[in-house]
């Protein structure tokens, strides 16, 4: 552990981003002090095979513990390990149709992908339920438009995840399909009563609650509180109680402009109404820096659903990719 923290000290209560390619001595220097829970990796830290495996060792070492490294690799247009060296994936609810056997094993031969370069966490299953209206940027990363088949494909995404060793983050929490604006950009809001949202956002969250990590959406539910759920209490407590999410639950990026404030008011506000960590994806290195300051040290708690999600990364999966992709061809003969 690093000095900073001690011995017995709880790591820093974040997930941070790193600036590139490489890892210098002075962002190094910086993620010994923060000693962050884990990482994030963008397109803007990808290159190639080697260079990711060193970049993901760098990080471990800088906080000097087996520290989860995690990216978006969803399929479609999200996804930061790209052609050549990767492969590019369908977007969830193109390759739903499928079936769940089939999700299963891309995100299987996804997870065997990124655990060769030291990731060993993916911000998917998207759980959200699409509608005719749902904002674009959400849309095709859906799997479908229903609750029951969101739960069944989700359920297959996280158990392909798994096999490979790969560490599956359910999201948004607690739904965000009928969204109809970019939480990148504004805050959505949804003027639903809860038992309407019960019956169908919440359940495929229900259905996966005990997977062993979350994401909140950063959208405000009316019939809760005026607050985004990233940063409300009775959001948190909702997703916790109402849904039974019992797993390590960060926040979605902090730098989204759905929400208000500074970076450090936006973590300090999520921590408080009950988020476990804080995810800062896209910040300036003073910003960073503020974010770790106002998160602090995990609690107890956080601590205890960090190490029990921790306890279910497995190792890499032994079995053959091309074996995999024979079987996914027998299944989709476009695959």
């Amino acid at each position: 552990m690093p000095a900073t923290g001690g011995a017995f000290s709880s790591p820093g209560a974040t997930i941070l981003g790193v600036e590139g390619l490489t890892l210098g001595a002075d962002e190094r220097s910086f993620l010994r002090e923060a000693d962050p829970w884990g990482f994030i990796l963008f397109a803007r830290n990808v290159d190639s095979p080697d260079q990711l495996r060193r970049l993901t060792g760098d990080l471990r070492d800088a906080v000097g513990r087996d520290a989860v490294v995690m990216t978006d690799q969803e399929g479609g247009r999200v996804q930061r390990l790209r052609a050549p060296h990767w492969t590019d994936w369908p977007p969830a609810l193109d390759g739903a149709a499928d079936g769940a056997r089939a999700v299963e094993l891309r995100h299987r031969l996804m997870g065997q992908e990124l655990r060769a370069v030291g990731i060993d966490a993916d911000a998917a299953p998207c759980l959200d339920i699409a509608d005719a209206a749902t904002h674009p940027f959400l849309r095709d990363r859906c799997f479908g438009t229903d609750a029951a088949s969101v739960a069944q494909m989700g359920r297959a995404a996280a158990r392909g995840l798994l096999a490979a060793g790969v560490l599956p983050i359910v999201k948004h929490m607690p739904g965000h399909g009928r969204t109809r604006v970019d939480s990148h950009h504004d805050l959505p809001v949804l003027d639903i009563d809860l038992e309407a949202l019960d019956r169908t956002d919440f359940a495929p969250f229900r259905a996966l609650a005990d997977l062993p990590m979350g994401m909140t959406a950063h959208i405000r539910l009316t019939a809760l509180d005026q607050r985004p759920a990233t940063a409300s209490p009775a959001a948190i407590a909702l997703i916790r109680d109402r849904i039974g999410f019992g797993g390590l639950l960060m926040t979605d990026d902090i730098g989204m402009n759905a929400l208000t404030g500074t970076p450090a008011e936006r973590a300090a506000a999520a921590l408080g109404a009950g988020c476990d960590l804080v995810l800062a994806c896209n910040l300036t290195r003073a910003e960073f820096e503020a974010v770790a300051g106002a998160a602090g040290r995990m609690s107890p708690a956080a601590m205890a659903r960090g190490e029990a999600a921790l306890a279910r990364r497995g190792p890499p999966d032994p079995c053959p990719p091309a074996e995999l992709r024979a079987m996914l061809a027998a299944l989709t003969p476009r695959a």
